[in-house]
């Protein structure tokens, strides 16, 4: 009987377990959060939707995968933070805080005690405390910057932050106290892109080798190498489909200006792996896939896919096999395989809420 059990714990303990894995959108338009479960496959299995409200986009989990943070574009300025149950995903809202301004984007420390956010309209970039129970306390520091900030990413050792700004083509480099949650500039603070570019928004390497940063106006991608916090342009590389008559575009919104054939890039991702990049351009409603070389950073065209209408935001997920695409003028989302060769396999499309932007996923052991 002894040897019986013994063999019964063998096989119960060897049996690996399988991952939960979540995917959460925001609906900007309806004002909520849409949950989905990942399959082992890649596709989704719609769950429900959180109220949130007006105007909800940008979102952040904390690095310990406790707390989503939502952030309202609509005044007055709120972060929204809600507790994620590891078995269900269910959001449960814990409370809300106060923000600076109008958010584009936000995202938390590497520590998870702050919450860094950047302003397109405001013009600066602010820091909020994270409180024990994941919610976001009154704005500890704000600094005006320049033109239509757009975005604000750490690096991976937490010390130096990037912020690249689309109205004056330059991307702020700050350093970073992690203990008293400050900002201050680096030397030089600024790395001058050339002019009409856009710098929209930028990821890290896993390797924290280099940038890169998707220009909005001109769909291109940046590389720059990251030489202790300092930035250094490397080469860029076109995110359109060969063929494309889209023209360089112009902040927005034009009123006078007909842009329905504007370049309009919205969002970049890196896979976990280092070997991809992907870059999202919302006037051909494309995903571009690039390998990038791990020597020296170089990106290299692979291939586009058609996507949802207007693809404001993407995800690839922790394993790297995975991506979830949203489109603000669709009424559904995309899940892809990734194939070994990079490109993209369409696997499904399931229903979301109106004007859905931010995607965020979250894995569970």
């Amino acid at each position: 009987m002894r040897k019986l059990y013994a063999a019964l714990l063998i096989l119960l303990f060897a049996v690996p377990v399988q991952a939960v894995t979540f995917v959460y959108v925001s609906n900007a338009e309806d004002g909520d959060i849409g949950q989905y479960m990942m399959r082992p496959d890649g596709t989704l299995q719609p769950v429900t939707r959180f109220k949130a409200g007006p105007n909800v986009m940008p979102m952040s989990v904390s690095p310990d995968k406790r707390y989503l943070v939502a952030a309202g574009r609509a005044k007055p300025f709120t972060a929204y933070t809600y507790a994620i149950d590891r078995g269900t995903g269910a959001l449960k809202l814990v409370g809300t805080g106060p923000l600076a301004e109008s958010f584009p984007y936000i995202t938390h420390d590497r520590t998870g005690r702050w919450l860094l956010s950047a302003s397109y309209g405001g013009h600066l970039v602010s820091v909020n405390p994270l409180k024990p129970d994941g919610t976001v306390g009154d704005p500890h520091q704000v600094i005006p910057t320049a033109r239509n900030a757009h975005a604000i990413i750490t690096d991976r050792t937490n010390r130096h932050v990037f912020v690249p700004h689309l109205g004056t083509d330059q991307v702020f480099q700050f350093l970073f106290d992690e203990k008293s949650g400050r900002l201050s500039a680096s030397t030089p603070p600024v790395v001058q892109m050339k002019a009409g570019m856009g710098p929209r928004h930028l990821v890290m390497s896993p390797d924290n080798r280099f940038v890169y940063l998707l220009n909005e106006l001109t769909a291109t991608v940046t590389t720059l190498a990251n030489e202790n916090g300092l930035l250094r342009e490397i080469s860029s590389v076109s995110a359109l489909p060969p063929g494309s008559t889209l023209r360089p575009g112009m902040p927005r919104p034009q009123p006078d200006r007909d842009v329905s054939n504007d370049v309009w890039a919205s969002d970049i991702h890196v896979a976990p792996s280092g070997r991809f990049v992907y870059a999202a351009e919302r006037t051909s409603s494309s995903i571009a896939a690039f390998s990038a070389d791990p020597a020296n950073g170089k990106l290299n065209y692979l291939g586009s896919t058609s996507t949802e209408k207007q693809p404001r935001g993407f995800r690839i997920d922790p394993t790297g096999r995975f991506m979830i695409v949203s489109g603000e003028k669709s009424d559904t989302i995309s899940s892809y395989r990734i194939e070994s060769s990079g490109l993209l396999l369409h696997l499904g499309k399931y229903s979301t809420g109106k004007g859905s932007n931010w995607v965020e996923i979250v894995s569970y052991d």
